[in-house]
């Protein structure tokens, strides 16, 4: 059983999504023909990553995963998928990636990305995800095995609508909208692949509001909340919202895009928004742990990341709190997925399903 050696054991048997078949996925893309079907995944040891490549075994699809060298988290990665070390600033290494025997046609599944939590490191973001996803849409035109590009953007590159209002996919995207260097990197490069998609390209890009759920290796923000309410470490909350989906239910969107992807298209997969004290209550009764005494008000928060953003910048350490992820709790995080709902199938599941699950994988892999 090669979850349950990982330390994800039952979490992964209730997958809870619509079941595409193997043969099915490929003769959506091949039309009835006889060559073999490899999935190129790239940013396969990060969080949405490693559930594809999860799922790709669980379907019985071959897949190929783009890790970088020396990364740690490639350990997670189902031995059944083949690795190949590969960067995407590297136009040598994804030509490696990329090469496939005769016999063999290819869908690209790009899920890499560098996250900010701001504006911190703004060369290297711009680089790995503009940049980055330029030579993975090279990389597709010189290949011409290579049958569809899947993109993983972000709601993030959306432009912010007041409150009330339920943000739809643009019909192009405009860096100037987004706020944070991330963003505005996912916009450009999102338009990149809707113009190589007029240009002949067989691509369609989903866009995630954020990702919750078992599986999360290197513990990014939201995981690192959980963990931290697990151990009894947040007694002070913020006020706010979310907008999470599984990962489970995200990676099933990337297979659902690739059966029923219109060439061109962009599509959400959001979930309803949740508050933040509503989420640490559920969290606590999942986890039977304490929830939050108090919930600051932004403006007492951002002064509070003030604080703490020049007391990290003088020891070099990341800061416990930004004013951007303040603005992320208070901007408006109501997003429409009814249209990937309806053309692609697209489910999301609760919110107490999912933090169950997590929990329950936190325990599997003595996090807790």
């Amino acid at each position: 059983d090669t979850d349950r050696s990982r330390g994800l054991g039952d979490v992964y048997k209730r997958q809870n999504y619509s079941w595409i078949s193997p043969r099915k996925l490929n003769d959506s893309i091949t039309e009835g023909s006889f060559m073999k079907t490899l999935y190129l995944v790239t940013g396969a040891a990060g969080y949405l990553g490693g559930e594809v490549c999860r799922q790709l075994v669980e379907r019985g699809l071959h897949g190929r995963a783009l890790v970088l060298p020396g990364d740690k988290t490639a350990q997670y990665i189902p031995r059944e998928i083949e690795q190949c070390e590969g960067d995407l600033c590297d136009t040598a290494s994804l030509e490696r990636f990329f090469s496939v025997a005769p016999d063999t046609e290819t869908i690209v599944l790009h899920c890499a990305s560098m996250v900010a939590l701001g504006n911190e490191r703004r060369e290297l973001v711009m680089k790995v995800n503009v940049q980055g996803t330029q030579n993975i849409i090279d990389q597709c035109f010189a290949h011409p095995e290579c049958k569809k590009l899947v993109y993983v953007g972000s709601t993030g590159a959306i432009q912010e609508l007041p409150h009330g209002q339920r943000m739809k996919e643009p019909e192009c995207f405009v860096p100037e909208e987004s706020l944070g260097v991330y963003g505005q990197s996912k916009a450009m490069a999102s338009q990149l692949v809707l113009d190589a998609a007029k240009a002949g390209l067989n691509a369609c890009i989903v866009m995630p509001s954020g990702i919750l759920g078992p599986g999360d290796a290197a513990c990014g923000p939201v995981t690192s909340g959980l963990l931290m309410q697990m151990r009894g470490e947040v007694s002070v909350g913020l006020k706010g919202t979310f907008n999470l989906c599984d990962v489970r239910d995200l990676a099933n969107g990337l297979f659902l895009a690739v059966e029923k992807g219109k060439e061109g298209e962009s599509y959400i997969l959001a979930n309803e928004i949740v508050t933040y004290p509503e989420f640490a209550a559920l969290t606590a009764q999942e986890g039977h742990c304490k929830k939050p005494l108090f919930y600051l008000p932004k403006g007492i928060a951002n002064l509070a990341a003030d604080i703490l953003e020049r007391q990290a910048k003088k020891s070099g350490k990341q800061p416990a709190l930004t004013r951007y992820e303040i603005y992320n709790l208070a901007r408006n995080n109501e997003y429409d997925s009814t249209k990937a709902r309806r053309e692609l199938g697209y489910t999301s599941r609760p919110y107490r399903e999912t933090i169950r699950d997590e929990i329950e994988w936190m325990k599997q892999t003595h996090k807790i």
